[in-house]
């Protein structure tokens, strides 16, 4: 009945409890989830539970916050891309957030490795017309800019995707829509001072809605501050259906249907 498109079951805090896991999913009607790659070095973890599972899938991609790891090239991507059960590229895209706290005083200047990072793996996605996981946090222009740049304005040759958990503006929303991208939405839309968010989400068409837990963070009321994961991706849709003023099984039949369509995926 639903989909998580955006977990990290390869993390060690789910990994150790995969049993229990797949438990809860079952008993919440998660019925697939697709496991998000963030580093080459995860990468083999990240698609041994794809294969491992027929209910998961795998991409594969180095997030735009970790340094000191693997660079990846558009080779690297693509032949990891061509493997069984892999479906996109990423996650990838921009992070500015908190500059001065979190990247030692550095200026959004100073992140031109995340900018080309995030080139290749659009040009990557391309070459093979895997869709995009896009990162983006307080970085929208750069992400919206660099998409066009490289060509992906929803025409022929797009590789498109989703822009996942995302927290940006209705402005931004729009954007990502008009060149041909998804919207997915977290547990952040259930948040007591979400309301802009759930606003985007009442908007967003019907045909471009997914949703995700990027567990195991951000856990949806009311469990928040607690370890995420798939079997609670039930609470966003709820919280999506309030907003959009439909039925859970709506939502949960329109974001089924979408995933299974943006990343090729079969019926469940």
């Amino acid at each position: 009945m639903f989909v998580d498109s955006h977990c990290h079951l390869s993390f060690p805090e789910l990994l150790g409890q995969l049993p229990q896991i797949r438990e809860a999913m079952a008993q919440a009607q998660v019925d697939r989830a697709l496991c998000i790659c963030t580093t080459l070095e995860e990468f083999p973890a990240v698609h041994a539970l794809a294969t491992g599972y027929d209910n998961f899938w795998a991409s594969v991609g180095v997030h735009p916050d970790n340094e000191g790891v693997t660079e990846p090239t558009v080779e690297d991507l693509v032949t990891r891309s061509h493997l069984p059960k892999v479906v996109a590229i990423g996650e990838t895209g921009l992070d500015y957030y908190q500059m001065e706290e979190r990247k030692g005083g550095r200026a959004v200047a100073d992140l031109e490795w995340q900018r080309n990072r995030f080139r290749t793996h659009i040009r990557a996605a391309r070459q093979v017309r895997k869709p995009l996981i896009i990162h983006t946090r307080a970085s929208s222009a750069d992400t919206v800019r660099i998409l066009k740049e490289e060509g992906e304005e929803g025409g022929a040759g797009s590789a498109g995707g989703v822009f996942h958990c995302f927290t940006e503006t209705a402005e931004v929303a729009r954007a990502a829509l008009d060149l041909g991208f998804h919207i997915s939405f977290s547990g952040i839309v259930t948040f007591k001072n979400a309301q802009d968010l759930r606003d985007v989400a009442a908007f967003v068409p019907a045909d471009r809605l997914l949703i995700e837990t990027d567990s195991p963070y951000l856990a949806p009321v009311p469990f928040r501050g607690k370890t995420n994961n798939p079997s609670l991706v039930p609470y966003v849709a709820r919280q999506i259906a309030e907003v959009r003023q439909t039925t859970v099984e709506a939502v949960a039949e329109a974001t089924s249907r979408n995933f299974e369509r943006l990343f090729g995926v079969p019926a469940a």
